[in-house]
This record gives structure tokens, sequence and C-alpha cells, in this order.
């Protein structure tokens, strides 16, 4: 409800004593003073008593949607309100998430090079529109002359036509013409870093020390490992809360090795918000629209824009194994938060926290479509992949059909199986992730997505006979399912290379 509690207190104090200042009477007068001395007792201490209910139903949702640890920063009026731990930094160790830990922030990396980057165009080191290639050479894309068409502001903006990512490809293939349409890449970040790093004669590290950590007091805040996070790190889980291996990165990539606190990144966004360090100019650009993203979501230079009533909030979020991250920010730092967490399951509170902490229409929420821990085809698959655990798919297909029992009819439809396949293939669990693909085409024989879905994952496990007989499948059941034919191709000539080689 816009306002809280605060200001539904402030009302009510102005209602009850216009009504009593009407009389005249010693006594009510004396009412009075005592009525406004309990609301302003209230107003200033109701907002306490609610952030510790808030740290109580955040240590219940992670719970719920088994997180190990989450750290969320709320943002209003242009300036930090409050600030939530809950959960463990391992679940092998169990020292508490606090205000001094680290995590990985992954893809919320990249607001800081372009801001980094916006401020090297204020001081005309380099151009937005002036191709980067202009500058120097790439050599992981020179093989397509296209590259030497891509800006600083298509990076900017993913319309630089290059993938997400290379795939251990040394060379990065361009997908279409740069500054066509919006597709998110984190190479062309590497691309446009490597620019910087040429132009300034400095590292990314050393740019983001003098433009960005220093300034902003962002002192536990790196692109690069730093001895001092250790007993402060935040290490990475999987959806069954198994740590994860801690990545240190040695070298920084502005798209995604950013270690920091949830603390030091709400002070960057907040600086980003003031535009400290930016012309007027290139602060409103970096807020306005430049390219359509699809479903009511926008990018600006470097920032996702979700349209309000009051301007563009900007946002971005990150997705890396055992880390999930978001960032959201309406104009003028009226309302926003940042939240860190350790954990695959990250993402599965992240409606309800926006929810809490903005309380309005969840259109970048909606736009990353990531599962709610309170869905019941999650609930399904949750119980599934445990029994998988347990006992294999026999006990996985027993535990589908005794859930019938209590959860309702919307969990049992090919979306719920699919999920936790492709959840299971992410994680590299193949030897899971088949059989329940498998099971899925059982009890879907009919779906074209449930047959291309199979068909990928015997792809990326080598069986490309049982792959293309399921893509021949899925086409026979959408003749215009694209990605099912272009697959079919790709997996005909693999297999007719692989014969020739076996010839040989």
């Amino acid at each position: 409800m816009e306002g809280g509690w605060g200001e539904s207190v402030r009302t009510m104090e102005l209602s009850v004593c216009s009504v009593l200042s009407s009389s005249q009477s010693p006594i009510l007068a004396d009412m009075i003073r005592k009525i406004r001395l309990f609301l302003v007792f209230w107003v200033g201490f109701a907002p306490t008593l609610f952030a510790n209910a808030q740290v109580a139903s955040l240590e219940t949702l992670i719970k719920d949607a088994e997180i190990a640890g989450i750290a969320v920063v709320a943002i209003t009026n242009g300036s930090v309100s409050s600030s939530q731990y809950a959960g463990v930094r391992s679940t092998e160790t169990n020292p508490p998430i606090t205000a001094s830990t680290v995590f990985e922030s992954e893809s919320l990396s990249k607001p800081v090079l372009a801001y980094i980057t916006l401020k090297l165009a204020g001081e005309k080191i380099i151009d937005l529109d002036t191709p980067l290639a202009a500058y120097a050479s790439y050599p992981d894309a020179a093989a397509d002359a296209r590259y030497e068409k891509i800006t600083a502001r298509m990076v900017l903006t993913h319309t630089s036509g290059f993938p997400n990512w290379r795939n251990d490809s040394p060379e990065v293939t361009i997908l279409f013409d740069p500054g066509l349409t919006f597709s998110y890449s984190g190479e062309g970040f590497v691309f446009l870093q490597r620019i910087l790093e040429h132009l300034t004669g400095q590292s990314l590290e050393e740019m983001a020390h003098t433009h960005v950590f220093e300034p902003f007091k962002m002192t536990s805040s790196s692109f690069v490992w730093q001895s001092s996070f250790a007993p402060h790190i935040a290490v990475g889980h999987t959806d069954m809360g198994i740590a994860l291996d801690k990545f240190t990165p040695q070298v920084a990539n502005g798209a995604y090795t950013l270690h920091t606190t949830a603390a030091d990144y709400a002070q960057f966004m907040l600086a980003v918000q003031r535009g400290d360090g930016l012309s007027k100019n290139l602060k409103k650009e970096m807020t306005t629209i430049q390219v359509d993203a699809g479903d009511g979501i926008f990018w600006g230079l470097g920032w996702g824009l979700q349209p309000t009533l009051s301007g563009a909030a900007m946002w971005e979020w990150g997705d890396n194994p055992g880390y999930k991250t978001f960032a959201y920010l309406t104009p003028n730092a009226s309302k926003g938060f940042v939240m860190l967490s350790n954990s695959a399951n990250g993402m599965l509170v992240l409606s309800d926290i926006f929810e809490s902490v903005v309380a309005g229409p969840q259109t970048a929420v909606n736009w990353l479509n990531y599962e709610n821990y309170k869905n019941p085809g999650y609930q399904l698959g949750r119980r599934m992949h445990v029994a998988l655990l347990a006992g294999g798919i026999e006990e996985a297909k027993a535990v589908y059909a005794s859930s019938k029992e209590d959860l309702p009819a919307e969990a049992f439809d090919e979306l719920s199986l699919n999920s936790l396949g492709y959840r299971l293939l992410r994680q590299g669990l193949l030897e899971m992730a088949i059989p329940i693909f498998e099971y899925n085409a059982t009890l879907y024989p009919n779906s074209a997505n449930v047959h291309d879905s199979l068909g990928e994952a015997y792809y990326v496990t080598g069986r490309h006979k049982e792959a293309l007989a399921h893509y021949r499948t899925s086409l026979r059941l959408d003749p215009l399912n694209q990605n099912g034919s272009a697959m079919v191709k790709t997996i005909e000539a693999a297999i007719v290379a692989k014969g020739s080689q076996t010839e040989q």
C-alpha cells in the first residue's frame, strides 16, 4: 500500500486531532496532547517494528524456498531505509549472512562497466556512436567484418549482434547485423572492456577503483579476487543446498566477475540515479529508452528499464551457478532494493521481495520468467527431484502419482516436468534430466514442445539418432517449429559427418 504504516498513522493523527480540536474543553485539550504524543511515538517506532517483522518473514521465506542465504537492502526516498540478512554463507560451515558478506554479483557487473563508459564518454575519451573497432581491432570477432560496425551504445543496449557467450570457441560469432534488435550479450561487454582498457591504458579493476569504488565508498567491491574477501565470502549453492567450490577471478570481466556487498551496490545505484560524475545529458540518456526488449521492458545505456507512472525504473539481474541477484530502483530513488543470494534457488522469492519492498507492477520480474516457490508446478518438480535423488525415476513417478492427492490440478501440466528437466540439465545432472524428459513425453505424447525438449536433452548428451527422432516428431506435431527445423538439419549434418569419419 502506498505510503506504508507511518503515513497511515499520520493520517489517523490528523483525523482524530482535527475532530477533538473543535472543542475548547481543557480535558479534551489534554487528550489531544496525549494522543499526539502516542501517535508520534508510533510513527517513529512502527517502522522498526515492521523491519523486525520483515526479517522474520525473510527467514521463513528462504526456509520455504530452500535458499542458503540472502541479503536485501531496501532504498526509500533516496537513501538506504533497511537492511535484512538471513541464512548462511556456507551450508558446510554455517557462518551467518551479515552486512559485510561478499557475494558474486554476476551481471550486476554490467552497469558498473556501463557507468565507467559513460564517465569516459563525458571526458571525451570514447564516443558512444563511434565504432569500437575504430579505436582498436578485436581479433576474437575479426572473422566477420560486421563487428566493425559495433558501437559502445550498441553494447550498452544489447544490440551488438553478439551471442551472450561463445561456448568455449576462440572466436565470437555475430548472430545478426549490429544495431538491429535486442539480444542480451555478455560478449559485447567483453569487447567494450577491451577497448576501454586500450584507450585508458588501465585495467578494468583500476578504472573501477578510480571512477566507482573509491568515489562511492564501495569498500568491499572488486572485479578480481581479494584475499580480504575470504572471511566474508558467501559461497554458491546448488538448488539442493550443496556448497560449490568458490570461483576466485584473477582477471576482471566486466560482464560478470564483480564481487560486492548489498550495501555497496545500493550506494552505487543511488550515485548513478543521482547522476554523480555524469553530465545531465548523459544521465538522461542512461535512463532513456534506447531499444525495445519485449513484454513491456526496454533497455537504456547499461540498464534494463521498466516504465512506471513516474518514469523509467532502472534494473538488472544476475544468474551464475550458485548465485542469483537482482537490483531495482525507481525514478528519483523513491523505492528500490538490492537482493544478493548464494543459492540457485534465489529467484524463487524475487516476486515476494519485490512486492514487499516496491509493491507495484512487476514487469521486470515477469520478463525474467523465473519460477516462484509457491507455484504448484514447482512444488511438484521439487518433490520429484528429491525422489530422484533417493530412488531414481520409478520413485519420482510414484511421487508424481501420490502428489495428486494434495496438489491442485494446475501442477500437472507438461511445463512442470519440462522445467524440472531443464533445471537438472543446466546443473549437468544428465542422468536425472533425461528420464524426466522421457517420462514427460509418455505423459504428453502429442506435445511438440515436450518432444523438442527431449530432443535437446538427447542432443547435448551425444545421442544424435534419438535426438533426431524426437525433433522430427516435434516438427510433425508443429510444422512451424523453427528451432526443431534448424536442429533437424544440424543433427542430420552431424550424423553424415560422423559417418564419413567412420568410413575413413
